[in-house]
């Protein structure tokens, strides 16, 4: 039986990889090509570095940096993130620029923002693929997942910033407007990230029960949060009842509630957005 779920979560995984790639190339060369503009993280610092060489009668192709800049990279995070997380995200880097040297997508749109505004979707959709398999398109990804294990916080936000000071680079040789579209770009592919993926945002669940015992034992069985216990009663009913309160990650709220009323089938949660949260908060391992 676990055999078989370690053989379903190897494969979810390998699925959303290679969706990712494609989605990814299918970006690149369909929205970003046609409108001279830069990806995020070690993608469009590999377009830049080709561009740049390209300058002095070197070709350095994009396809090849993104191998060269990711490999260092993953090899730091091997010991630090996952062993089984850093190779599925090299296999999706290894995929990516496979697609991007070999399969050719033709340009939908001729209008700029248009590219911007879908290409930004669609490659933001690709890196949330690649996460929520399990897996990242690497490079920044690497950075971002690492930092937000230590911390406990998202920090796309400031990948964005990261990239913008990249784009000032482009700009400064390549012109303004390009790194304005780019920017453009990169804020939607960040906020569609940010949207879509919530493994760092909190929430606090209030779980009312009039079984807390049975709902206590099956949300401990499963989970590594902490749960505080306050007995009481309905202010209608006048019955017995309790009010159980925990803090954890938003991705996990609809196996909780699952496994709360497979306990309690009248159990009552409520979920509430958490800003801040301070003390100890059991993170599960990426792998």
């Amino acid at each position: 039986m676990k055999s078989g779920t370690v053989l379903k979560r190897y494969a979810v995984t390998t699925a959303a990889v290679i969706a990712s790639a494609f989605l990814q190339a299918f970006a690149m060369q369909t929205f970003l090509n046609p409108v001279n503009i830069l990806s995020s993280g070690f993608t469009g610092v590999a377009v830049l570095i080709e561009r740049i060489t390209s300058l002095y009668g070197i070709h350095f192709s994009t396809s090849l940096g993104m191998v060269a800049l990711n490999v260092p990279v993953a090899l730091f995070c091997f010991k630090h993130i996952g062993k089984k997380f850093v190779v599925f995200s090299m296999i999706q880097v290894f995929l990516a620029s496979f697609f991007l040297r070999f399969a050719h997508f033709t340009p939908l749109f001729d209008d700029a923002l248009l590219n911007i505004c879908f290409g930004g979707f669609v490659y933001g959709i690709a890196i949330v693929t690649a996460l929520k398999g399990n897996a990242s398109t690497a490079g920044t990804d690497f950075i971002a997942l690492y930092v937000s294990n230590r911390t406990g916080k998202a920090i796309w936000q400031y990948v964005f910033m990261g990239n913008a000071c990249m784009l000032c680079i482009f700009g400064y040789m390549f012109g303004w407007e390009y790194a304005g579209y780019s920017i453009m770009f990169q804020f939607i592919s960040t906020q569609t990230i940010d949207r879509f993926y919530h493994r760092y945002k909190r929430v606090t669940l209030q779980i009312t029960t009039h079984d807390p015992d049975a709902v206590v034992k099956e949300y401990v069985k499963n989970y590594r949060h902490g749960v505080s216990v306050m007995n009481g009663y309905g202010g209608y009913s006048g019955a017995s009842m309790s009010l159980l309160h925990t803090v954890v990650s938003s991705y996990e709220v609809q196996d909780i509630v699952h496994h709360l009323k497979h306990a309690d089938p009248k159990v009552i949660v409520n979920v509430l957005p958490t800003e801040t949260f301070f003390g100890g908060f059991y993170q599960k391992p990426i792998d």
